[in-house]
């Protein structure tokens, strides 16, 4: 019986790309590649490899530690998360059409990995590795396409702050620009940053289509155009990459922490959804109500509400995350409601053919929240969960009015438990990838709880004469 790792290899074609890419190796001077995968909290991990050995790494791949998957942290007790320090090495082998060169160093490329279970692994040698956040959401999203026909289309809203790096090289407190929303004077005093953005992301396959200066100390949106799921997850990856690099280019520090500033709105990242049916929009409406989304597309609104509070684990996943939530009157995403243009609830039907879901910031791994969306979504349509009439009204109108709307978990650690006890959600985070994620996630909630801040010191340190 074949493995997982062999039948990859064995893809029809997959030879031809090997050669294609040493072709285009040898005419562009490439010198060096960055075999690269996406860690549980979004970090982009791998290993370097000279251009020359191009052909046994297509073939062998690459090996390193299991807690790679991890970030190859410890835990606040001096534990490895997720793998112990005597578990073996996965294999990464690479995905040979994301083959990419990097547009500022011409020499280098990068090309992301699918990951594996070692060859000579006692149980399930050569199988899929569970804790490859990458891999899973393309596993799951052929899944639900093979059951329900269906695929899921996501457009992001990556919101993030551009701050000023002090002398010493090390980001400072301080945006670049004003928090002055949708001003083209704040939004012209970062456009060399901006231009720099655009086009290496364009070099990367990124369709870049609009932009604006947000309502923070140097906060920018910048949007490409919506795409399959995984495809949108590595767009968000390679432009966080790219984000990173202009700002070594410029002096600049890119700034992806959710809420780095209080009294301002926090750093979304909102995934705009649509579910097609080949190149038909099934979300559109199927009644003469523009307003209303198809009887499949209010199903998935109904599944995404159902599984809210696990989701926000995934889509909010930081301590940080929630102080968003919790600096009032900046729209932040607290309860469980839906509606047309509604900016107060957690989903907004922002056009006839596509959901917004808000409850999501920039820290998120994209890999982990579509695939959770996705089968949130596929538990609606089995159930054919009905969402409810969507609310009109400004949800705190609607609640001062005596409507029962439930909130979302409002910390780290109530997320946790909601993801903890909901068993389709938990299907995103197959085998090891709950384990490592769980692990992960408590750790750092429970680091935070252990810590002293400067709050506690301010608020307790005369508490008594």
């Amino acid at each position: 019986m074949t493995t997982d790792l062999e039948n990859f290899l064995a893809q029809r074609g997959r030879d031809e790309q090997v050669a294609a890419v040493r072709r285009q190796i040898d005419e562009q001077d490439v010198r060096y590649i960055y075999l690269q995968f996406v860690s549980v909290t979004g970090r982009i991990m791998g290993k370097g490899v000279p251009a020359a050995h191009w052909e046994k790494f297509a073939h062998d791949g690459f090996q390193l530690v299991y807690g790679a998957t991890a970030n190859l942290f410890i835990d606040r007790h001096g534990d490895y998360i997720g793998y112990g320090a005597e578990a073996r090495e996965l294999v990464g082998i690479p995905d040979v059409d994301t083959f990419c060169v990097l547009p500022w160093d011409p020499h280098t490329a990068r090309v992301f990995c699918t990951l594996f279970r070692g060859r000579e692994e006692d149980v399930d040698p050569g199988a899929y590795l569970t804790s490859d956040c990458r891999g899973n959401l393309k596993r799951i999203h052929e899944a639900f396409e093979a059951e329900t026909g269906l695929h899921l289309r996501v457009g992001t809203e990556p919101e993030m702050m551009w701050l000023k790096n002090n002398p010493d090289g090390t980001p400072s407190v301080d945006g670049k620009t004003k928090p002055f929303c949708y001003h083209i004077d704040q939004f012209s005093e970062l456009q060399p940053l901006i231009h720099r953005v655009i086009e290496y992301g364009t070099a990367m396959g990124l369709d870049m289509i609009q932009g604006d200066h947000e309502d923070a100390p140097g906060q920018l949106e910048l949007n490409w155009q919506f795409d399959r799921a995984e495809l949108t997850a590595d767009r968000l990856t390679t432009y966080r990459q790219i984000c990173k690099q202009v700002g070594r280019e410029f002096d600049a520090y890119p700034c992806f922490m959710p809420k780095p500033f209080m009294g301002v709105s926090a750093n979304g990242c909102h995934h705009n959804i649509s579910l097609w049916e080949g190149d038909e929009n099934a979300f559109l409406p199927d009644t003469d109500n523009p307003r209303m989304p198809s009887k499949r597309g209010l199903a998935a609104i109904g599944g995404v509400l159902e599984h809210l509070d696990a989701l926000t684990c995934l889509s909010s996943p930081t301590v940080n995350s929630y102080r968003r939530l919790w600096d009032t009157g900046f729209w932040a995403p607290l309860y469980a409601d839906w509606g047309f243009q509604n900016r107060t609830t957690a989903l907004r039907v922002s056009a006839p053919g596509r959901f917004e879901y808000r409850s999501v910031d920039s820290s998120v791994n994209p890999y982990l929240s579509m695939a959770g969306l996705i089968t949130a979504m596929g538990d609606g349509i089995r159930r054919n969960l009905d969402p409810g009439p969507p609310e009109e009204r400004n949800i705190y109108e609607a609640m001062a009015d005596g409507k029962d709307v439930h909130k979302i978990p409002m910390t780290l650690g109530d997320a946790l438990e909601a993801l903890r006890g909901d068993d389709v959600v938990r299907k995103a985070l197959p085998g090891e990838m709950y384990t490592v994620f769980e692990h992960y996630k408590r750790d750092e909630w429970e680091r935070y709880c252990a810590a002293v801040t400067d709050w506690d010191v301010k608020e307790y340190l005369d508490i008594l004469p």
